[in-house]
């Protein structure tokens, strides 16, 4: 039976952390083999997608085919440096290939320039190319400074995308508690917050909840055993 624990939304158990939780495998070496025993674990868990890389959306997608698992993958990862008409196109396939959502990585150089109109504009033609998904924008908050934080925020939520993700995992640190209460700060009820990066227990991951995190992103499955 698995433990539960008490947070100040209510009861929360393993099973239901991984409700909201995008179980997620983008390592480069990653194989066919490894994202099918992803796919695998992910309907185990009970999760609430898969997160993998533009070359595997449909290997995922039928490997989940009995489930109602969705497939998310990441746009311009992990560095959102890419040209922008080459993450809209991306974009684009990656939906016709069956994505339900998309992890998008915000242009953090240009953000960091002080260049937000083109951070922003990038974002708005993608989601503009790609209604009737779920978007979660990846500000790497790791990168940025609180006022940074802050701007960052307000020009996602403009966009209309469904979440600010702090994240890639890729980069020099991941989700912190102080980070998803300040976006939480910023979005209020206009945008949820995904938090991604470094999450290896269930213990960081309820940390995150009662922060203001509406999604968790990690490829750590201790996530949904150690309660």
């Amino acid at each position: 039976m698995r433990r539960r624990a008490v947070h100040h939304f209510g009861v929360m158990n393993s099973s239901e952390i991984a409700r909201i939780t995008d179980f997620s495998l983008l390592k480069p070496g990653a194989t066919v083999d490894d994202i099918r025993r992803l796919c695998e674990e992910a309907i185990r868990y009970g999760v609430y997608s898969v997160c993998v890389n533009p070359s595997f959306i449909s290997l995922a997608r039928e490997s989940l085919m009995n489930s109602d698992i969705k497939v998310t993958t990441v746009i311009g990862f992990p560095l959102g440096m890419t040209l922008p008409q080459v993450k809209v196109y991306e974009a684009i396939e990656a939906v016709l290939l069956g994505a339900d959502e998309l992890d998008i990585v915000m242009n953090t150089g240009m953000a960091r320039s002080g260049d937000w109109d083109y951070a922003g504009r990038e974002i708005s033609d993608i989601i503009y190319a790609t209604k009737g998904v779920v978007h979660k924008i990846i500000i790497e908050t790791c990168l940025l400074t609180r006022d940074e934080k802050i701007r960052a925020a307000e020009v996602v939520i403009a966009t209309g995308a469904e979440f600010i993700k702090t994240s890639t995992g890729f980069s020099s640190a991941g989700a912190t508690i102080e980070d998803v209460r300040l976006l939480k700060s910023v979005a209020g009820d206009r945008c949820k917050i995904k938090a991604a990066g470094g999450i290896k227990t269930s213990r960081q991951a309820l940390e995150l909840i009662r922060a203001g995190a509406s999604r968790i992103g990690t490829s750590h499955s201790g996530i949904f055993e150690n309660l």
